[in-house]
């Protein structure tokens, strides 16, 4: 029998029922704007609830409609909200499940970075984190069938986030995915302020992003790294707040989608 990391957020930040799940999705794709172009090898997503981020998340999820026939496995990670982790965690289960079914874990990949010294398995670090959850039906929305390495970041150093990163890297079946919001709670115009300040340190591939500007600060880190020596080109998709979509202006969560495109090879 698989050993099952139940959905802990379905019906709470997107819908738990599978039709309306469905409904919404195609939804939030199909009013985001069309993209033509290179696939991106990496995307920062952000990981609100549904009505809150998901416009903003399935500007990026257009893109990995297009890698449908091409991703065969997802390395996702975001960052810890509920439980304090040191280093990395694997949740150490065999699969997770959304009202859309059932997605494996790529044993493959697990096997690959389990011996890193920043690698732990934690299930209690992901039996209710949200971050990597509400990534999930997206990822089963667009890509169809996939394996998935879900990785909750706590107190790590970018280095360390890179080197998994770098080891998962693979080729084109390999899509890595960073879960992130921006800044939490500020003022509709203040937020704006902080958010094109942080979205354009991520652009630079400036590494220091911290949980203030980002709450997956970490993770983003350890891409900027990863991107910064492999000579990436960072592409803003989308950028708004809540207060864009369906909160109030007082206190707001900011929200960016960005894709990465490997260096074109010169021949």
């Amino acid at each position: 029998m698989p050993d099952i990391r139940p959905a802990a957020v379905a019906g709470a930040f997107y819908p738990g029922d599978r039709t309306t799940l469905i409904h919404d999705l195609g939804a939030l794709l199909a009013a985001a704007p069309a993209v033509s172009g290179t696939p991106p090898k990496a995307l920062i997503v952000p990981h609100a609830g549904y009505v809150y981020s998901g416009l903003t998340a399935a500007c990026a999820y257009r893109w990995v409609e297009k890698l449908a026939d091409t991703v065969t496995r997802v390395v996702l990670l975001g960052p810890a909200h509920r439980v304090a982790v040191r280093g990395i965690a694997l949740p150490g289960v065999t699969a997770f499940e959304t009202p859309l079914g059932i997605v494996p874990m790529d044993s493959e990949a697990v096997a690959a970075i389990r011996d890193l010294p920043q690698v732990i398995v934690s299930r209690e670090a992901h039996r209710l984190e949200h971050s990597l959850e509400v990534q999930v039906p997206f990822l089963q929305q667009t890509l169809g069938e996939f394996t998935l390495v879900p990785l909750v970041v706590g107190a790590a150093r970018p280095e360390e986030v890179a080197e998994v990163i770098e080891a998962l890297w693979g080729g084109p079946e390999t899509l890595i995915l960073i879960s992130s919001d921006l800044s939490h709670f500020h003022p509709y115009a203040a937020a704006q302020e902080i958010d094109r300040g942080t979205v354009r340190r991520i652009l630079g591939l400036h590494v220091g992003i911290d949980h203030e500007q980002a709450c997956g600060g970490t993770p983003i880190n350890g891409l900027l790294a990863v991107a910064a020596r492999r000579g990436m080109q960072p592409e803003l998709l989308d950028l708004r707040n809540s207060g864009d979509t369906a909160g109030d202006r007082g206190r707001v969560v900011g929200y960016c989608s960005v894709a990465f495109r490997e260096a074109a090879h010169v021949h």
